[in-house]
């Protein structure tokens, strides 16, 4: 049973990375990328600039953060997914995501810019999914917090990512009514 601040951390549920999966559930997880400019956009359209400083969930970042985090994080992704499609075994770069939340950037910037450089990020990185086959799944690469993981696992990890931090705007503006 999870405790209610779990809940408002993890309202999707902590990620779990499944070791084999089928078409559908890749296709799935596919969807779930492709889907996230649209649904993050959807998510925050109409807030106000109070709404968009309101944390989440007490001691958690805005949403103005939230939306900026997300294409900071997928561009995070597409680097490593093309580093593990392009080198043996890459380590790759780790970044503090809670320093770059709270840039000047992640505080204060209009979130129009980060949901356009979403969508464009998002057209490379489906680019990049699309051309993958089993072979490419299994390479591998070194995340130096994480350990090894192959990059069906970091397939696995983004399409959870951008649903996961929709579903914390989407709950919050649920939760406020508005």
């Amino acid at each position: 049973m999870s405790t209610p601040d779990e809940a408002l951390r993890y309202p999707l549920g902590r990620l779990s990375i499944q070791a084999e999966s089928t078409a559908e559930e890749r296709a799935a997880w596919r969807e779930a990328i492709a889907s996230t400019p649209r649904r993050l956009r959807a998510a925050v359209n109409g807030l106000d600039p109070e709404q968009l400083d309101t944390p989440y969930r007490p001691g958690g970042w805005t949403v103005r953060q939230v939306v900026h985090h997300v294409p900071d994080s997928h561009m995070n992704a597409l680097t490593r997914f093309k580093l593990a499609l392009t080198e043996e075994v890459p380590t790759i770069r780790p970044y503090d995501e809670a320093g770059w939340a709270r840039l000047a950037d992640g505080v204060s910037e209009a979130i129009d810019n980060s949901l356009t450089l979403l969508d464009g990020l998002h057209t490379r990185l489906l680019l990049v999914i699309d051309s993958m086959g089993p072979e490419q799944l299994r390479r591998e690469l070194v995340h130096p917090e994480s350990g090894r993981m192959n990059v069906h696992a970091l397939l696995q990890t983004y399409a959870w990512h951008g649903p996961h931090h929709v579903a914390h705007i989407t709950r919050l503006r649920e939760r406020m009514g508005w």
